[in-house]
């Protein structure tokens, strides 16, 4: 005798999973936004907390936190169909929410994608991923977050958080959602043929150099900031490092919108980048210097990650080691070298040197992806007819793609950032006083990261009263610890973190 149909979600197709969707492609997705909003939450807070002096760790970490929440609330009531909604101009999409029933639960769809030949004849419908709607919008804010919470690395230890937090939603409305229609969501530079399969010029290309014009306008940190600022926990900076890295398995892993051959070719060509960019990063280091840096190897990390996204799951394995040596490179260069023979770079505060590890290392992979894309893995990721590498048939043509789109996307961001910070620099002042900046954290927020004294702080006693007994039972531990302290030899010592 036949059992009969289980009811709710044991059917065997209920009514939350229609007939076009795939259950495989959707966890992934999920899986995916999942694995890049840990790089934000808590990876960049954990590594901006640590890498700074120790002043600065919760000014720092509290911008990356702002940053990532404002941008949610901003993306789903307008920016998310900014980005990827129907065409309004061709970088532009028509605002509207991304909030109701009947909106998310339906099909994924980027309208603007569909392609039309000369004669106006469709050639490539436009991109539908077999999830609902909710996942792209959740996937994507991720993407959007992680952008301006790297922005935010140029910004450390002097921006007014109150600026900041004016500054955030403004910059993902005016310049991200333009950056990401044009290349993403079926704008002209997509059109047209550029590639940028992850990320390379929408994200980091956008916030290294938006990181740069905004550092400039903010103005530098204290003198003695800049000449001192070692990270406080060298070893959470790298535990902020690692969850970056596995992260962009997600970052480039997703991109593809379904766990395709793509995927799995750009999780795998993500992870060799990044390896041969540290190591590059670090030999370097011990040729020049005479011993490795770990802050540099963090930061060659970074770089190879930035190098391989614009062609994550486009080209050959042996492309992304080339990459990641490259980017392991070339940035090392204009960080080492260059920087400090440009009057430029020289006078530009980037607190955390975004301007190179994003902005530099994102350019350059736009250009090599413009030499290595494979046209195969290229047709299945853009369906942009003839899109492929220099290498392969797609000649000098798509290397002036890629760096024509490079030059819209520094352009854009540029006047965007300006604008936008001339505007809120009107209302609030940009930069703390003087005064402020050199506290830090307590006069920011009232709050410091550490119960220690340092910075060339005095230990003070009297400061650290009992926490039970009263005024007497107090003066008795004051008395107790300020004799051990003197048997140490402690009085008086400046600790330095």
């Amino acid at each position: 005798m036949a059992s009969p149909t289980r009811p709710g979600p044991y059917m065997p197709r209920p009514p939350a999973v229609p007939e076009w969707l795939n259950t495989g492609d959707n966890g992934w997705q999920l899986a995916a936004a999942t694995f890049v909003g840990l790089q934000s939450m808590p990876g960049l807070v954990v590594l901006y907390g640590s890498i700074v002096k120790k002043k600065w760790a919760v000014n720092s970490a509290f911008m990356a936190l702002y940053a990532y929440a404002s941008t949610l609330i901003v993306w789903v009531l307008v920016g998310f169909r900014m980005a990827f909604g129907d065409r309004l101009l061709p970088f532009w999409g028509k605002a509207g929410a991304a909030l109701t029933e009947g909106f998310l639960v339906a099909r994924a769809s980027v309208p603007a994608t569909a392609h039309y030949g000369k004669d106006g004849a469709l050639e490539s419908p436009r991109t539908e991923p077999f999830y609902p709607e909710a996942s792209m919008v959740l996937f994507q804010f991720e993407l959007a977050a992680i952008t301006l919470v790297l922005l935010a690395g140029s910004l450390l230890g002097r921006m007014n958080i109150k600026a900041w937090m004016a500054f955030t939603p403004l910059w993902l409305l005016f310049s991200y959602t333009v950056c990401a229609f044009s290349l993403w969501g079926g704008g002209f530079l997509y059109q047209w043929g550029v590639i940028d399969y992850s990320g390379g010029y929408v994200i980091h290309l956008s916030s290294g150099i938006a990181g740069f014009t905004a550092a400039y306008w903010v103005g530098p940190r204290l003198k003695s900031d800049r000449e001192r600022f070692s990270p406080n926990n060298i070893l959470l900076m790298i535990a902020g490092g690692g969850l970056l890295w596995l992260g962009w398995a997600g970052f480039n892993g997703g991109a593809p919108y379904a766990p395709n051959i793509t995927a799995s070719i750009a999780v795998l060509n993500t992870n060799v980048s990044a390896a041969a960019s540290l190591l590059t990063w670090t030999c370097l280091d011990v040729i020049f210097f005479g011993k490795p840096s770990v802050i540099g190897a963090v930061q060659g990390m970074m770089t190879g990650l930035v190098c391989i996204t614009p062609g994550a799951g486009l080209v050959h394995t042996w492309a992304a080691i080339l990459m990641g040596i490259c980017g392991g490179s070339l940035p090392w260069f204009s960080m080492m070298i260059l920087h400090k023979r440009s009057a430029l770079l020289q006078k530009v505060d980037d607190t955390l040197a975004v301007f190179h590890t994003h902005a530099v290392a994102g350019l350059l992979g736009g250009f090599l992806t413009g030499l290595f894309a494979l046209p195969d893995l290229t047709a299945v990721h853009t369906h942009i007819p003839g899109a492929r590498g220099a290498f392969y048939g797609g000649g000098i043509a798509q290397v002036g793609k890629q760096i024509a789109g490079a030059l819209f996307v520094v352009v854009w961001n540029v006047v965007a950032t300006t604008v936008i910070l001339l505007g809120v620099g009107l209302v609030v002042p940009l930069r703390m006083p003087d005064e402020q900046l050199k506290i830090g954290d307590d006069a920011a927020h009232g709050e410091e990261a550490y119960a220690l004294w340092g910075d060339g702080e005095r230990f003070d006693v009297t400061r650290h009263e009992g926490a039970r007994g009263g005024a007497w039972g107090a003066a008795v531990v004051d008395e107790a610890m300020d004799h051990r302290l003197v048997g140490m030899g402690a009085r008086g010592v400046t600790i330095q973190l």
